[in-house]
């Protein structure tokens, strides 16, 4: 396995790069897509919520079937599966008129993702233990860079072409991740011999670790605060004064500037959560991004609200790569593919929350205090993992995985 994980890495950073770039190309102008181009005039900000939201949902519900499957046949498939059937379905996207078709579309996307997960689920599992953690962070800015590159290039297409026109580009890009998946991706660590595990059984032995559902619950609360602006940053920026016509060219930037900041830091911080403890790492970076979205309800001006972004992305890199480290640490080898899957399943949750009640905030209170909701929530998550003392809890697990040690949160 030594010889080939930094090969795996490399191979699957590129992969989700441009996965991610995909997603990054067309979803963040969707209140601006079904403005334009699909006639939506009327509750735009519910609109906009349910068609973030519907995806995610459907995701979240398939997604530990996807696990477990994934632990059974490998994660490899599942990557193929996922690369090539979004590439089909942002094609489809294109050709799309209807808003209520668009919605049914987007559910398909739900229900067939997971490329994302799968590739982090297939690195956790084919790195040496002591190199997790980095790894992870380092995968982290794959997301990150294509969420930079991707905004950019979907605001470009929609101001010289149309909205419409990016999905063609995600369709070709997306595709490109489902064939670097299918050629060059290598997995070891996998038993096709062993029994598939249902999905009941797999919440059932992830309810009796409780260092694992407090890092869910960490998860799902810092991708719901994420997600709470997402479909109303281009709205904002419409109140602050930009042009229609800019609109999604300037959110492109904003968009740009947390996936910026994470590329700079993530690995930094994977260095230090090595050094000094992931638990840290996680505490640092909830307050940092909580304080750094309160700041944002004091902006009025494009300039300062996209460099207040950028701050706040700075120290919300460092979440995310936490708690997948802090799972690695706390979760048995075999059953990764399904944690991974179960942590998808909570982060998909939120990722549908988060936007459908952003998108009703958005109708009923200035979309600035929604900063402050956002930052609230990550102060919050902040505190629980002080309280719930998380950072002990996952040195006594690690320590019971260790070998000579018997494992009683799990049954393998």
């Amino acid at each position: 396995m030594r010889f080939s994980w930094k090969r795996n890495l490399i191979v699957l950073w590129v992969g989700v790069f441009f996965c991610s770039t995909a997603y990054s190309i067309s979803i963040p102008f969707l209140s601006i897509f079904l403005s334009d181009q699909l006639g939506v005039k009327n509750h735009l900000e519910i609109w906009s919520g349910v068609s973030f939201g519907i995806t995610f949902l459907a995701s979240a519900l398939i997604s530990p079937y996807w696990g477990s499957l994934a632990d059974k046949y490998g994660r490899k498939p599942m990557l193929i599966r996922s690369g090539f059937s979004l590439a089909a379905l942002y094609l489809v996207n294109f050709f799309v008129h209807d808003p209520y078709v668009f919605i049914i579309v987007r559910i398909f996307q739900g229900l067939l993702a997971g490329f994302v997960p799968a590739a982090i689920a297939m690195v956790a599992t084919n790195t040496p233990e002591e190199k997790t953690g980095y790894a992870l962070s380092i995968m982290s800015t794959a997301g990150a860079t294509g969420s930079i590159i991707g905004p950019l290039i979907g605001g470009v297409v929609s101001f010289y072409s149309s909205n419409r026109s990016a999905f063609l580009f995600s369709a070709v890009i997306v595709l490109v991740s489902a064939l670097i998946a299918t050629f060059f991706a290598k997995e070891e660590n996998y038993d096709r011999s062993a029994p598939r595990s249902h999905v009941r059984d797999d919440i059932r032995e992830a309810a009796a670790n409780p260092a694992f559902m407090t890092l869910l619950m960490l998860a799902g609360l810092a991708t719901f605060s994420v997600m709470i602006l997402e479909p109303l940053l281009p709205i904002y920026l419409l109140d602050m004064g930009i042009s229609r016509n800019s609109a999604s060219l300037s959110s492109g930037i904003v968009f740009s500037a947390v996936g910026i900041a994470t590329v700079i830091m993530a690995p930094q911080w994977g260095r230090l959560g090595s050094r000094k403890g992931f638990g840290f790492i996680l505490f640092i970076g909830l307050v940092g991004g909580g304080i750094g979205n309160i700041l944002q309800y004091f902006v009025s001006g494009y300039v300062e609200f996209a460099i207040l972004r950028f701050a706040y992305g700075l120290f919300y890199a460092g979440v995310l790569p936490s708690v997948n480290a802090m799972i690695v640490q706390v979760i048995d080898p075999g059953f990764r593919g399904r944690a991974f899957g179960l942590n998808q399943a909570a982060t998909q949750l939120a990722t549908m929350a988060g936007p459908i009640i952003g998108g009703l905030l958005g109708a009923f209170i200035p979309i600035r205090w929604v900063f402050v909701i956002n930052g609230g929530i990550l102060l919050v998550a902040a505190v629980l993992v002080k309280t719930r003392k998380l950072e002990a809890k996952v040195e006594a697990v690690e320590a019971a995985h260790a070998p000579g040690q018997t494992v009683t949160l799990e049954n393998p």
